[in-house]
């Protein structure tokens, strides 16, 4: 292989493996605190919504490459982003009100 193939594979592979290693040190970031952090912090678990939430732009924006998409996909991406959390948000509700 050339030099240039070989730049051209880096090149390519360099979002994939970015967004693996990111999304893998949000992980831990999450792990570490469902382990360690004090029972005494009643609201954890914003903290850790915000990290779900930033995993999920991750796999949306540079997963997906929608940024390089059409307006057309960019919008259909959103909504069925949107409906699923109405179903999480109605799954969580009725488990929180039994």
């Amino acid at each position: 292989m050339t030099h240039e193939d070989w730049r051209t594979i880096r090149h390519r592979l360099r979002s994939p493996v970015l967004c693996f290693v990111a999304l893998l040190l949000l992980l831990g970031v999450n792990v570490l605190l469902g382990v360690y952090a004090p029972f005494r912090w009643r609201n954890i678990w914003m903290i850790e919504a915000g990290i779900a939430v930033a995993m999920v732009l991750i796999v949306l924006v540079f997963s997906m490459e929608l940024v390089r998409e059409p307006p057309v996909i960019r919008l259909f991406a959103g909504v069925g982003f949107y409906w699923l959390v109405i179903l999480f948000s109605l799954t969580l509700l009725d488990y929180l009100t039994r």
